[in-house]
C-alpha cells in the first residue's frame, strides 16, 4: 500500500539559525525522523512511499541519492575496504518517488498534485513527516468503514500546558492538566480512499477543509489512541526522542524487536 509523506514544512520552532534542511530531516540518532517514520511503515509492509516535497527538497532528495546502507546496518568489509557484505538492509525493498510540490502548498494540495502517483489504489496512506508512534497501522486500514473516505488518528495532547477553569463570575474553579483532560488532537496516521478527493478542492487543506466537510457527512473516522505518539515540533521534543533512541526504548522501533522465527 503507498504512504504518502508530507515532507516540506520549514520547522521553524525546531531549527537552528543556519539550518536549511526541511523538519523531517532533523536527525534522531544517525538517521532523520523522516527515515524512522518510512522504516516504521515498512515493517508493517507497506514500501511504496511518495515524498511531498517543497522547503528543502534538495536535503531529501540527496540524502536518499547519497544512502550508506553501513549507517544502520551491519556488515563485513574485505580486501581492504573494496569488498563490503550488508548483514542487513533497511531501503532496498523500498520504492520512493520524489514529487515537488511547492514551497507553501496546503497540505489537501500536495496530496491533489501526487495524486496521479497513487495510481488509482482505491486505499492509500499518508501522514506528516514529524510524528512517531507505536500504532497498530494494519489494524487502522482493516477498521476503515467501507463508507468513509477516511480516518486520522485522535491522541491526546501532549503539551505540559495547564488549564484554568472559570465560574460565571470569573472566579478560578480550579487547575487541570491538558493531558489529562478529555480533549483529542490530530495524530496524522492517515487511511485514505480515493474518494477523499471529492471532499479536495485546489488550495485546500487536508485536515481543515477535506476531513471537515467529510466527517460533516458522516464519512471520515478518528480513532482513539492511548499508546505511544509523539511529534517533534520543538528542541525538547527532539530531545524526549533522542533520548529514548539512545537508550534502545523507542516504541515507534518496532523493527528492531522482531517477531521470533516459529519452530519447524
Amino acid at each position: 500500500m503507498k504512504v504518502v509523506l508530507f515532507c516540506g514544512g520549514l520547522g521553524m520552532r525546531i531549527r537552528a539559525d543556519n539550518q536549511s534542511a526541511p523538519k523531517p530531516m532533523t536527525p534522531i540518532g544517525d538517521r532523520p525522523i523522516l527515515w524512522h517514520i518510512m522504516r516504521w511503515y515498512a515493517h508493517h509492509g507497506h514500501k511504496e512511499f511518495i515524498l511531498c516535497l517543497g522547503h528543502g527538497a534538495s536535503a531529501v532528495k540527496d540524502y536518499f541519492l547519497n544512502y550508506r546502507e553501513t549507517a544502520s546496518n551491519d556488515f563485513v568489509l574485505t580486501e581492504g575496504g573494496d569488498e563490503i557484505e550488508l548483514l542487513s538492509t533497511d531501503i532496498s525493498e523500498w520504492k520512493i518517488t520524489f514529487v515537488d510540490t511547492g514551497l507553501n502548498t496546503a497540505i489537501g494540495e500536495r496530496l491533489r498534485r501526487v495524486r496521479p502517483y497513487l495510481d488509482g489504489d482505491e486505499v492509500f496512506l499518508a501522514n506528516y513527516g514529524d510524528g512517531v508512534s507505536d500504532a497498530p497501522m494494519n489494524e487502522l486500514i482493516a477498521s476503515l468503514p467501507d463508507d468513509h473516505v477516511g480516518s486520522l488518528l485522535a491522541v491526546p495532547p501532549q503539551d505540559s500546558f495547564h488549564v484554568v477553569g472559570f465560574d460565571a463570575a470569573g472566579g478560578m474553579t480550579g487547575v487541570e492538566a491538558v493531558a489529562d483532560m478529555d480533549m483529542w488532537i490530530n495524530g496524522g496516521f492517515f487511511v485514505l480512499r480515493q474518494s477523499i478527493f471529492d471532499y479536495l478542492e485546489p488550495g485546500d487543506d487536508l485536515v481543515m477543509d477535506a476531513c471537515i466537510k467529510a466527517a460533516a457527512d458522516g464519512r471520515f473516522t478518528a480513532n482513539k489512541y492511548r499508546g505511544f505518539w509523539a511529534c517533534m515540533d520543538t528542541l525538547k521534543e527532539r530531545a524526549y526522542l533522542e533520548e529514548l533512541h539512545a537508550k534502545g526504548s523507542a516504541p515507534w522501533e518496532v523493527w528492531r524487536n522482531p517477531a521470533p522465527k516459529a519452530d519447524g
